[in-house]
């Protein structure tokens, strides 16, 4: 059931970078969702009330264990403390949720979703009325209630209010998509067998998503709901995607006239990955610069490039072939969604996968990157993996990436390595001088041969990320093993 830790006890109700989760019946019940939820929904009409004059919060779900009834027991929650639910009938991704808040101008969306955890977790997200999640300094309101012992029914009782179902397919998100590209270019295409497409859905939300949008039939594996995720994790990573990347090399050997793309996308459908025509697996770190390309160049938008610290060099370098300015943020989409709100931004993406449009929701929609990237490929007439080397030449950087976590022993240990990473930084890192250190979140260390480590902390776990990019996978490799050979010493 993947990795589960132990039951020790309920652990405290805390909002991470995006939501709370926590292990299904030792962490996440329904006792517990039946009090965050209507808490939740008392801070979004505080917060978002006086400017939407709404009471409605829409309450969305995935395809987790009992997700469903999650939901069903958070909305009759909401609704005994006076607020109208918008209940939705079926999973969807949570961006269409997202879009939902902010084009029907309700209070935000609370949706049940543990997105890329392995199957023994649940979570629930809370979104605001402008689309896309919610600040910290909301979460901690939330926080804060459920610390002060706040009770969920008030004095004197208020009016319940109604649930309504709602089909979030039939929204009027799928049309919205579809607006945003040429759709019968990407249509045609695929009719006349000149693109072929496979989507693996992970046994997520974003299962028959494109075929809604597309009114036609793609290659869509891991389609079934297994609450278990095969034994894995439903994130668009290559260890986890081995199987599709085969079955997308065989189709395009089988048929290699035709275009070939293979789409990843995570358990609630907000992060997506590629796979390219030879098998090759393309996280966000390849895709965002196909798209800043693409988005400028072929579909002559502008605007900001924001990307966080542990982005590839290769999007900023793209950026500036086009003009394009570029802002840097910490690790965390909500720093680039705050970005957004504040000024004109073309795209934000971040390495894990997220990727957001200035011109859509601030919010990641990685049924929007699945269109923008199909939409790609159709004008250029030309494979993802022959526009990735088109920019590398274009831009004369070529580099690799890898990301690995190392659990430590204790928090104890973790602090460890902090304090030494504060007073006696490494100089020299795989037999190459520092040249620079970059402490925006973490520490991201540029060595003289170009390539760059950061490291960075769980706020919540012994956990140690870290991260690399280099000229090829051996000195990538070589720097991210004498990373974990380092702080392994420490702790």
């Amino acid at each position: 059931m993947g990795d589960a830790p132990l039951n020790t006890g309920p652990k405290p109700i805390k909002f991470g970078t995006d939501g709370w989760r926590g292990v299904i019946a030792a962490d996440f019940t329904f006792e517990r969702v039946e009090r965050v939820a209507p808490l939740a929904a008392r801070v979004l009409a505080a917060e978002f009330g006086p400017t939407t004059g709404s009471r409605t919060v829409v309450v969305g779900f995935d395809r987790r264990f009992m997700a469903e009834h999650f939901a069903i027991a958070a909305a009759r929650a909401i609704a005994a403390a006076g607020y109208d639910v918008w209940l939705s009938k079926s999973f969807a991704p949570t961006p269409t949720f997202s879009w939902i808040a902010h084009h029907e101008k309700l209070l935000g969306a609370i949706v049940l979703t543990a997105s890329h955890n392995p199957g023994p977790y649940l979570g629930l997200k809370v979104k605001g009325a402008f689309g896309g999640s919610v600040s910290p300094e909301v979460t901690h309101q939330i926080e804060d209630l459920l610390a002060q012992g706040e009770p969920v029914a008030i004095d004197p009782p208020p009016t319940p209010g109604t649930i309504t179902e709602i089909d979030p397919w039939a929204s009027g998100f799928c049309e919205d998509l579809r607006s945003k590209v040429d759709i019968e270019a990407i249509r045609g295409a695929i009719a006349a067998g000149q693109l072929q497409v496979f989507a693996d859905v992970m046994h997520g939300a974003a299962a028959g998503g494109l075929e809604k949008i597309l009114g036609l039939s793609v290659g869509e594996l891991n389609g079934d709901r297994d609450p278990l995720f095969a034994g894995a994790a439903p994130e668009p990573l290559a260890q986890y995607t081995q199987a599709s990347q085969a079955i997308v090399r065989e189709a395009k050997a089988a048929k290699p006239e035709a275009l070939t793309v293979g789409l990843v996308f995570d358990g609630d459908c907000d992060r997506i990955a590629a796979i390219d025509s030879d098998g090759a697996f393309f996280s966000s770190q390849v895709l965002i610069p196909i798209l800043i390309e693409h988005l400028c160049q072929r579909r002559g938008y502008g605007g900001e490039v924001v990307k966080t610290v542990s982005g590839s060099d290769l999007m900023p370098k793209t950026a500036a072939l086009y003009g394009l300015a570029v802002y840097e943020t910490a690790v965390g989409y909500k720093y680039i969604a705050d970005r957004m709100l504040s000024v004109p931004v073309m795209l934000g993406g971040e390495e894990s996968g997220g990727i957001g449009y200035g011109h859509h929701i601030p919010e990641r929609d990685a049924l929007l990157a699945a269109l923008y990237l199909l939409e790609a490929v159709v004008m250029a007439q030309r494979e993802l993996g022959d526009l990735y080397r088109a920019l590398q030449e274009k831009t004369g950087f070529s580099s690799a990436y890898d990301r690995i976590d190392l659990p430590l022993a204790t928090m104890e240990a973790r602090d460890r390595v902090i304090a030494a990473l504060q007073t006696e930084p490494p100089t020299a890192i795989a037999g190459q001088a520092v040249t620079d250190c970059q402490t925006t979140d973490g520490y991201k260390f540029r060595l003289a041969d170009g390539r760059w480590l950061m490291i960075r902390f769980s706020g919540t776990e012994p956990v140690l990320r870290l991260y690399c990019e280099g000229p090829d996978d051996s000195r990538v490799a070589e720097t991210l093993a004498w990373a974990k050979t380092w702080a392994e010493a420490i702790a």
